[in-house]
């Protein structure tokens, strides 16, 4: 069986989302998913629109994902492909070359991005949204 495993905060889900994972799964036989907590998302300057619990909920009911870990940490990555007996490692290539290290644990791949969309945009687009209507 192969593992693969992915990580992000998977905040306001959208089908750029679906796409990586979809892609993800399509490398392995079970795939992990480490999903950014609310304290870790604080860490690193992020707020999500939902909560850890909710953001885990909407990923546990997708198809393509057949488990969900917390990821409390950058450091964490190595310990948890060890400790899941993970063989491919997954990220968007918005982050390509910033994991090669882990090359040593597990291969490495870098998915192409669903360009036209993104949780920054979204959000972006609701908040150029509200405040086009509060100007009316």
């Amino acid at each position: 069986m192969r593992r693969v495993i992915t990580y992000g905060t998977f905040d306001l889900l959208h089908y750029g989302h679906i796409h990586l994972l979809r892609r993800a799964k399509q490398l392995g036989d079970y795939l992990i998913v480490g999903l950014s907590t609310d304290e870790f998302n604080e860490m690193k300057g992020k707020k999500s629109y939902f909560s850890y619990e909710q953001r885990k909920l909407l990923l546990e009911a997708i198809k393509y994902v057949d488990e969900v870990i917390p990821e409390e940490n950058w450091e964490q990555k190595v310990r948890d492909i060890i400790s899941y007996s993970v063989d491919i490692f997954v990220m968007g290539d918005d982050w390509k070359g910033k994991f090669d290290f882990l090359n040593n644990y597990c291969q490495v791949v870098y998915l192409q991005r669903t360009v036209e969309v993104s949780t920054t945009k979204i959000k972006m687009d609701i908040q150029r949204d509200v405040s086009f209507l509060c100007q009316e």
